[in-house]
């Protein structure tokens, strides 16, 4: 009973008297401030009256729930950055352990092969000559064998292939991360978007050895590619800059005639000279590594056939030095070979002309949309590609009068990369 009536005590309009409330003014509340309000509990009943206090620390706003598609795709998201963060844990792995392989398959082929080289140099003159002659074949053999295997696999180049998918897994994790991060609506396109990329990735660095080992000696050089292949652009009302000549139009989302002119003419110098360098270094250092691939396994293969001979009349008095030859003459290859990381340069170099192939691609997607406010925006483009090839936004500029149809591919005498 006494329960309500303070309860209607409470609720009523005024509770005080009226001098209380004429002497106190009334302090300006808060939304964290206390409120309190005094209970007068009647003189029938027998209680201590006190002073019931409400303090309200916060207020909860109510939050709006996103639709279950957003969430999926959200966690879907998730799971792809956990992923890429796996992959790159993987790659890191197994490109250390195939680093291993390249230093420790060199210096063991080495050894086999000159200390086969110092025996059949002492067999001729030893009276245990079977016994060293026979020594020296067997280490030949094995030499000649083992360099055919380590040809045929290149673990230098191994080593540089998950050096490369490690830093562009990373890479992935970081922008899908950043994108969960930003707190955007997650669509079905964006995780298509990302997984296209997963796949992409495995596709250019296979983790297995064998089967799915990329070809160490293709016959054609062609860029490395790691991203997936653009969906064409849907042709609609064209609100572009155009070529010169044509009708000026108002810029919109960071884009101009002028910057679309340092883009063409980035492009055209790209193609010209950067990619195409890179390819013809390439197939350069790939003829001479597959030169190298052959002569090493030949040169400790005549040396072990030669080693059969030692000791065997007139025979046995060049073939104790044909051995020795082949063998050391076929550890300096395999010492050129993978001492130089011939197959690790020319990956290098494949890697470096696609990361050039994938510049001309962003530019052409953009270039190739009509509309201007679908495109990226054009000062944020032109400062990421400023940033890939290591130059300013003022340096740009030079590269506009290459888009005129009036300069040659020969003419072109700078590069328009400066990283490498």
């Amino acid at each position: 009973m006494a329960a309500l009536q303070a309860q209607r005590l409470f609720l009523a309009p005024s509770t005080s008297s009226p001098c209380t409330s004429a002497a106190r003014p009334r302090p300006r509340r808060s939304s964290v401030a206390t409120c309190r309000a005094a209970l007068h509990v009647p003189s029938g009943i027998h209680a201590v009256q006190e002073n019931l206090s409400l303090q309200v620390n916060w207020i909860e706003t109510p939050r709006v729930p996103a639709s279950p598609s957003a969430d999926v795709s959200l966690e879907k998201l998730r799971a792809i950055a956990d992923a890429a963060a796996d992959r790159a844990e993987m790659h890191d792995i197994i490109g250390r352990q195939r680093d291993n392989w390249n230093h420790l398959l060199l210096h063991s082929t080495n050894s086999l092969t000159l200390a086969a080289s110092a025996m059949a140099a002492l067999a001729p003159a030893a009276p245990s000559m079977v016994a060293l002659k026979a020594s020296a074949g067997v280490l030949l053999a094995t030499a000649a064998v083992t360099m055919a295997a380590v040809n045929k696999i290149q673990p230098s180049q191994l080593a540089e292939e998950q050096r490369n998918a490690t830093r562009l897994w990373r890479e992935l994790e970081r922008e899908v991360r950043a994108a969960i991060a930003l707190g955007a609506p997650t669509t079905k396109a964006d995780v298509q978007e990302a997984m296209d990329r997963v796949l992409a990735l495995d596709a250019a660095y296979p983790l297995p050895l064998l089967p799915g080992m990329l070809e160490k000696f293709p016959k054609a050089v062609e860029p490395t590619r790691w991203w997936p292949s653009r969906r064409p652009v849907q042709p609609k009302k064209s609100k572009s800059f155009g070529r010169r000549g044509s009708a000026p139009i108002a810029s919109g989302n960071g884009w101009s005639q002028d910057l679309e002119d340092e883009m063409r003419g980035l492009l055209r110098v790209i193609k010209a000279k950067d990619e195409n360098e890179f390819l013809t270094v390439g197939k350069l250092v790939l003829n001479l590594n597959r030169g190298l691939a052959v002569a090493g396994p030949a040169l400790a293969g005549t040396a072990a056939v030669a080693s059969v001979f030692i000791g065997s009349g007139e025979a046995g008095t060049w073939a104790s030095g044909a051995a020795v030859l082949g063998g050391a003459l076929a550890a300096a290859v395999n010492t050129v070979e993978h001492g130089g990381q011939m197959g690790m340069l020319f990956e290098l170099l494949r890697n470096c002309a696609g990361f050039y192939r994938k510049i001309q691609e962003d530019i052409e997607a953009n270039l190739a949309e009509p509309d201007v406010e679908r495109r990226e925006g054009g000062e944020l483009f032109a400062t990421k590609v400023a940033l890939k090839l290591g130059r300013s936004l003022s340096d740009l500029k030079q590269f506009r009068k290459m888009a005129s149809p009036s300069v040659r591919d020969e003419d072109i005498k700078e590069f328009a990369g400066k990283l490498f």
